[in-house]
């Protein structure tokens, strides 16, 4: 007597070995410029094993960020996964706090690679005068995603832009020089708006 069917499942169920072809293995999720037609002037598309049936089990995500001019990604964090960033496009300031509030930033030009350790707040905002595109991965199949402005409040225009101001000038001085600037921390902003 035959099993009618088995079901595989290891993280979101498995298709059966012998229906897998390799356009499981494929996306065109990534392929195309996110719209940056708002406030944050910012698309982040992250794709998942529930997205992307080729992930499923590897332990993978992966994302694409299009920033246009000014765009910015606000503080945010992943609680299950570290990311990799590889600028595709375009210059970017990356950057995140440790526990201790200690700023690790860095512009970032095509090419480039930075690392946001799992669960630590980050962001990055195109510092240059073009759009720019980065791809992430992420080693988790469900990195989660929380957004700490938008919890909080929804910012107003004129706040972000001298949020942005306060985070590209916090370090000018070092950072065109090559200078460490870890020692650094983010300043208060709620101080000057």
């Amino acid at each position: 007597m035959e099993a009618k069917e088995t079901i595989f499942i290891n993280g979101y169920p498995c298709k059966s070995p012998s229906n897998i072809s390799a356009s499981d293995f494929k996306t065109t999720q990534v392929n195309h410029p996110g719209d940056t037609d708002n406030f944050f002037r910012s698309s982040m598309n992250i794709v998942t094993a529930a997205d992307f049936p080729g992930l499923n089990t590897l332990g993978l995500s992966v994302s694409r960020i299009d920033l246009d001019v000014d765009g910015l990604i606000l503080l945010h964090s992943h609680p299950r996964a570290s990311e990799v960033l590889f600028v595709f496009k375009g210059v970017i300031t990356a950057g995140f706090l440790d526990t201790q509030n200690q700023l690790f930033q860095r512009n970032l030009q095509e090419g480039d690679v930075f690392v946001f350790p799992q669960g630590l707040l980050h962001f990055c905002l195109n510092a240059g005068y073009e759009p720019a595109v980065t791809f992430s991965v992420f080693n988790s199949q469900n990195p989660g995603l929380v957004s700490i402005a938008g919890a909080m409040f929804e910012p107003e225009e004129h706040d972000i832009k001298k949020m942005i101001k306060r985070i590209t000038s916090l370090s000018a001085s070092k950072t065109d020089r090559g200078g460490d600037v870890t020692q650094d921390t983010i300043p208060d902003f709620n101080s000057e708006l």
